[in-house]
């Protein structure tokens, strides 16, 4: 199969210590903005506005969603979400990116069942900054990714697969790319370079 481009395209920046973060306005008001400009420059307005409207979007059907700017706020999310018990995984390299590959020995988290896990997906921000959510009825699996030539092992990816799709908008790229449409078909894709899942401890 064809793997699709998992590297992060995003410049590299920091969490801030939460001591920092949680001092600094975080919303799309008004007097928040013109102080994060004030802070940052004018020129970042569309970034922030971009980052914060999609922070403050109303949660999906069954979604549970917050931004964390420091790693204590991931941390304390993800433990929200799930327990105590709570481990992290992210694909390990970016071998194999837009390359063909062959799937080696695949493992289920969690004996392959449906599980709760929590992603985090990086948002272009002016500081490390991550959109953390947990959507219902998902499957998370790590996968040896292989050479397609010599079947040497090049890459340990983890993906997760959305077993339900009904709240999903139809114009979601998934769709768009396979054709189908809502609650039609499981979405799997891979955890991408610098993202990372959170599930509870096999």
């Amino acid at each position: 199969m064809v793997m699709p481009d998992i590297e992060d395209k995003m410049p590299r920046r920091s969490f801030l210590p939460r001591g920092i973060s949680s001092k600094l306005p975080f919303s799309t008001s008004e007097s928040d903005l013109s102080e994060l400009k004030r802070i940052f420059g004018p020129s970042m307005e569309p970034v922030l506005l971009n980052a914060l409207s999609e922070c403050e979007r109303p949660a999906s059907r069954g979604e549970t969603k917050r931004c964390v700017g420091s790693v204590e706020d991931m941390i304390d999310f993800a433990t929200s979400v799930l327990g105590r018990g709570v481990t992290v995984r992210t694909t390990e390299n970016v071998r194999g990116s837009k390359q063909e590959i062959m799937i080696g020995e695949v493992k289920g988290i969690n004996g392959g069942e449906v599980t709760e896990s929590v992603s985090c997906h990086r948002s272009l921000y002016p500081y490390l900054l991550y959109y953390c959510h947990s959507v219902p009825k998902v499957r998370v699996y790590e996968a040896g990714i292989l050479d397609v030539r010599s079947r040497s092992k090049i890459n340990q990816g983890v993906a997760i697969c959305h077993l339900d799709t009904s709240a999903w908008s139809p114009t979601h790229g998934a769709f768009v790319a396979l054709g189908s449409s809502p609650g039609r078909i499981e979405v799997c894709h891979w955890i991408f370079e610098n993202d990372m899942t959170w599930t509870v401890v096999d």
